[in-house]
């Protein structure tokens, strides 16, 4: 008797060996794959605009480079890559407490590699490169937004407390920069936003918006202030590497100059976030460099160290990034693909 005569004469339901499909699988399949496709578009069209950058700026930078003895420069560079990677542990510790801890190499690829959407015009495309590869790595959007948004706060704030090092004598030397005084009407704000409570509010508040469960636990003190330490870290670490182009120029430079360095890429780095424009804040953290290293070495001197700045930080992005693109495949080819955030394939 076949099958069909059987459900005819008993009325059961006969099984079949065949899964019936899922309700909106094809169609889940075809989004999931142009999020791919477009994930990658647009991590090329980044990678392009920061080695485009790279070349135009070539012929400016080649000449100063031959002045600069290749110690300094190596130096230099490593002070740019150490920066980079504390400004990535103050994202890193925040997207950890908000779920499971994701790992070195799957935070520096979603963070380094997104970082790399700076260089388009308009720095927004930084986080939404972010958000997706976020997503890809298997952590909610929520997650990923949320941690960029509190460590933008951690950074304006600990740029505005190095940048209190720098700002009175570039203003001193600069008049018409007082307008960098205006920076600091937002650190009331700045400081009130990251007040744990604050953060923990609005945390649970975007991820109800978005309907992803909510953290488990309230942020921390601890976590706040261990994010500001490491950006405090990336802003000394990046005024290193200015002190040290900056020395080739003049050899008396001391502690004190290393200072301004610090509280000068500081606050060029947040003229740099307001430009959001311009790719990675051209021109406008230009002028801040150049304002403090002007009176140690003279406005030409200052120009080339400014450019040569914005060349070593072009490779450091670069490297850094492809650093962490081959950090996230050994971490995932050791630990499997990450299941911390519930509903995410």
């Amino acid at each position: 008797m076949s099958d069909e005569s059987a459900h005819a004469v008993t009325g059961t339901p006969v099984e079949s060996d065949e899964t019936p499909p899922t309700p909106g699988a094809p169609a889940k399949g075809r989004r999931e794959l142009l999020l791919n496709i477009a994930r990658y578009l647009l991590l090329a069209v980044v990678v392009v605009a920061a080695l485009a950058y790279l070349w135009t700026n070539w012929d400016e930078v080649a000449p100063r480079l031959a002045e600069i003895s290749p110690w300094t420069l190596a130096l230099s560079l490593v002070a740019v890559v150490v920066g980079i990677g504390c400004a990535t542990m103050s994202w890193q510790v925040l997207v950890d407490d908000l779920g499971k801890p994701i790992g070195a190499g799957r935070g520096a690829q979603v963070f380094l590699v997104g970082q790399l959407g700076k260089y388009l015009p308009g720095s927004v495309w930084a986080y939404v490169l972010q958000l997706e590869l976020g997503r890809k790595a298997g952590l909610a959007r929520a997650r990923v937004f949320a941690a960029t948004v509190f460590s933008i706060a951690v950074a304006i704030v600990a740029a505005l407390l190095a940048g209190a090092l720098a700002v009175p004598e570039i203003v001193e030397d600069r008049p018409d920069l007082s307008w960098l005084y205006w920076f600091y009407l937002a650190l009331p704000v700045a400081l009130v936003c990251l007040h744990p409570r604050i953060l923990t509010a609005a945390a649970r508040f975007g991820f109800k918006v978005l309907r992803r469960p909510r953290p488990d636990h309230p942020v921390s003190y601890r976590t706040v202030l261990t994010s500001l330490a490491w950006a405090l870290a990336s802003y000394l670490s990046n005024g290193a590497h200015l002190w040290l182009l900056a020395r080739s120029g003049a050899a008396d430079l001391g502690f004190r100059a290393w200072l301004l360095c610090a509280g000068a890429m500081a606050i060029a780095m947040l003229a740099g976030l307001v430009a959001f424009v311009l790719p990675s804040g051209a021109g406008v953290r230009e002028v801040v460099i150049v304002a403090a290293l002007s009176p140690f070495v003279g406005v030409p001197a200052a120009v080339a160290y400014a450019t040569v700045s914005r060349l070593l930080f072009t490779v450091a992005d670069l490297a850094t990034a492809g650093g962490a693109a081959l950090l996230a495949v050994w971490a995932k080819r050791r630990l499997g693909h990450y299941h911390g955030d519930p509903g995410i394939d």
